[in-house]
């Protein structure tokens, strides 16, 4: 009885996902997909200089928020307060707080992984915050409700609706700065207001993107890596299948991958061994509500894409295991009402887009994408 409606709601969810695609003419998808070598994000503006930015702050931050679900995906939340936990990442003096405009990246995990998957500090690299810090940007590496620093009991209590409006509250706190150091020295130790925030989501958590994104309006700029509304893979069902069968039994948490060895071929294709050992050492079991809710989110992100307004960046892996390449025709028609739309594909990556061996041409990209961004405030 378990495996199979495991099995049922998994073929819901591939149905839903497969209609992902359908926003544009048949087949453009395939036609307009291009190797990153060949396909340049266009955007005016070239990408800060790798030059001279002073020493790179790492501190530890807390928000208040509510796990509730303000969305139009349809799944239930405890509504109760919790405290999520990240760390802000960036040039010295921007993180200090110091005046004037400030962009912040917020950077939103996948299911399986954590706020290390962007800050992996153990291979220096393929550490994308502090990459991007060298450039002069400044990065929230948030751990979501339910993954290492910002634990949640019950794996049941929320799902990927109230994921996107804790997300929501995360972005309205960094505008007005109503959130702390964990770390402060005094009461002058306080933290930067944003101007402008970037929100870059990967799987799961690129989905979570797009759904705040549209719902709430208050970003400037969406950066979605592997993102779900492509087309699934059938390895990517049978991973789904597995997780729900697991959470059907009410164990509140299960892995994505039954095993080490298939989290790294959901993952991986190029990375190189020492990123692969160190990702695996850190996966995470999912918190089964938003393994749940996975067909509620991606329809409603799916229903709903054509309300982002903000400029949209889309990057594929050639090599993902979990999903079929969009492609710019399907972005282009997913995000119609998108001020900018640009797509790239890394040829030879799989789905973990930052830690393959191309992650310095997946940062270039997004930096020349960041530079063409403007303040919403």
């Amino acid at each position: 009885m378990r495996q199979r409606l495991a099995t049922t709601l998994v073929g819901i969810v591939g149905l839903a996902l497969a209609g992902a695609t359908t926003a544009g003419p048949a087949g453009a998808a395939e036609r307009t997909e291009t190797d990153a070598r060949t396909a340049p994000v266009r955007t005016a503006t070239a990408p800060a200089k790798a030059a001279t930015v002073e020493k790179i702050a790492n501190r530890p931050i807390a928000f208040e928020v509510v796990n509730t679900n303000e969305t139009s995906a349809l799944c239930l939340a405890d509504n109760r307060p919790h405290v999520l936990r990240g760390r802000l990442v960036g040039p010295r003096s921007k993180v200090s707080g110091s005046a004037g405009r400030l962009r912040v990246n917020v950077l939103v995990h996948d299911a399986g992984t954590g706020a290390w998957f962007w800050n992996l500090r153990q291979a220096p690299a393929f550490d994308y915050a502090t990459q991007l810090a060298r450039r002069g940007e400044t990065s929230l590496v948030l751990d979501r409700l339910g993954y290492d620093r910002s634990p949640l009991a019950n794996g049941h209590a929320t799902c990927l609706g109230a994921q996107a409006t804790m997300l929501h509250q995360v972005v309205q706190h960094l505008y007005s700065g109503n959130y702390r150091f964990i770390d402060r020295a005094n009461e002058d130790d306080q933290p930067p207001h944003a101007t402008h925030v970037v929100v870059h989501g990967h799987g799961t958590g690129a989905t979570i993107a797009q759904l705040e994104a549209a719902e709430f309006a208050d970003v400037a700029a969406l950066v979605l890596m592997s993102a779900p509304t492509a087309t699934p893979t059938g390895q990517a069902l049978r991973a789904v299948t597995d997780q729900l069968g697991r959470c059907v039994g009410g164990d509140g948490y299960s892995a994505y991958g039954a095993t080490p060895a298939e989290f790294r071929s959901l993952l991986f294709a190029s990375a190189p061994a020492k990123v692969r050992r160190l990702a695996t050492a850190r996966r995470n079991p999912t918190p089964c509500g938003d393994v749940s809710s996975v067909l509620a989110a991606v329809g409603s992100a799916t229903l709903t894409s054509g309300r982002v307004e903000a400029p949209v960046l889309v990057l594929s892996g050639g090599r993902d295991a979990r999903v079929r390449r969009l492609g710019r025709a399907g972005a282009e028609a997913m995000f119609g009402g998108s001020a900018r739309v640009s797509t790239r594909t890394f040829g030879k990556a799989g789905s973990a887009l930052p830690l393959e061996a191309g992650a310095a041409g997946v940062r270039e990209t997004v930096l020349r994408f960041l530079a063409g961004v403007r303040p919403t405030l």
